[in-house]
């Protein structure tokens, strides 16, 4: 499949995101533009990115003579019209407002060629729906995790008219970054990860609200458990070792019915101890798959006591 040549980036919004989306790609080699309204934003984001490519350095990660060079390839501006010319993407990550976006748009695709790349870093509005840009088919969703400059993940989201050579371009470029992409099959508001963190947090709230337990509480259980397990075997796998049959079991006893797990125990797709269950495990024995999973807790739980991660930072 055809990748196209991206060798400018325009990122549009120096907050949260937007400085190390910035940061990220000016670390491969990239020119980026980053573009706020806001000059005092823009100095805060330098300061940052400078405080982190110190840390990368300090931890190995990058030589400190690579410093300036990545901060030379960052240029900061409040010219969005000046910044658009000659480039060949744009990452929008302006606020979660419906009306700023739709500006937002408007706005770039009066300014910029009709061939650059729109992206955009939400997950939680659809743009596609409201976007309005002249050529559609270079549209789609690139949603970074923060500190983007370090969360492997990013979730990409094709519209329903984007050009699959577009989407492909984007996940060889995340890819040859070191990202660990995902491709979507369409927009689902809050896309996979925020998804599931939209429920845990609801929980948290109401732990929180009845006075079940402390913040830090809450904290050392997730470390000390979800945060041991889900590097390892994220969250599907889990019900793989717990066994679909249980799985299945409690949630009727919760008045649920999954239909995804009904048909796997049917098909005596119990997981782990069947060698099949949401994953195939290639005939491989419960004990040779248990051993694995314990070799990789082991090394994952001396490397957190190691950093002491179960206490606040």
């Amino acid at each position: 499949m055809k990748i196209i040549k991206i060798n400018t980036i325009l990122v549009l919004g120096s907050g949260v995101m937007g400085h190390g989306i910035a940061q990220i790609f000016a670390q491969h080699g990239y020119s980026v533009r980053l573009v706020d309204t806001d000059k005092a934003m823009l100095d805060r984001a330098l300061d940052l990115i400078k405080g982190s490519l110190e840390v990368l350095a300090e931890e190995g990660v990058i030589e400190e003579k690579s410093i300036t060079g990545t901060i030379g390839r960052i240029e900061m501006t409040t010219d969005l019209e000046g910044a658009a010319k000659g480039i060949d993407m744009v990452i929008e990550a302006v606020p979660e407002v419906e009306d700023i976006k739709k500006k937002v748009y408007a706005r770039l695709n009066d300014i910029c060629d009709s061939d650059v790349i729109f992206a955009t870093n939400t997950s939680g509005l659809d743009v596609f729906s409201f976007a309005g840009v002249s050529n559609p088919s270079r549209l789609l969703a690139t949603h970074f995790f923060a500190p983007a400059q370090l969360i492997p993940l990013v979730e990409v989201c094709p519209g329903p008219e984007t050009d699959p050579h577009i989407t492909n371009t984007v996940v060889t470029m995340l890819q040859n970054m070191g990202k660990e992409p995902v491709v979507l099959k369409g927009f689902v508001p809050s896309f996979i990860v925020n998804r599931i963190q939209n429920y845990i947090a609801m929980s948290v709230f109401e732990i929180l609200n009845n006075g079940w337990a402390t913040p830090e509480q809450i904290d050392r259980a997730v470390k000390a458990s979800l945060g041991v397990r889900l590097p390892i075997v994220g969250v599907v796998q889990t019900m793989d070792f717990t066994g679909l049959d249980l799985v299945n079991d409690i949630m009727k006893s919760k008045g649920m019915t999954m239909p995804i797990i009904d048909d796997k125990v049917k098909d005596n797709r119990l997981g782990v101890k069947t060698s099949r269950g949401f994953y195939d495990y290639k005939g491989k024995s419960e004990k040779e798959i248990c051993k694995t999973r314990d070799q990789y807790y082991l090394k994952m739980i001396g490397h957190l006591r190691t950093i002491d991660a179960f206490k606040p930072i």
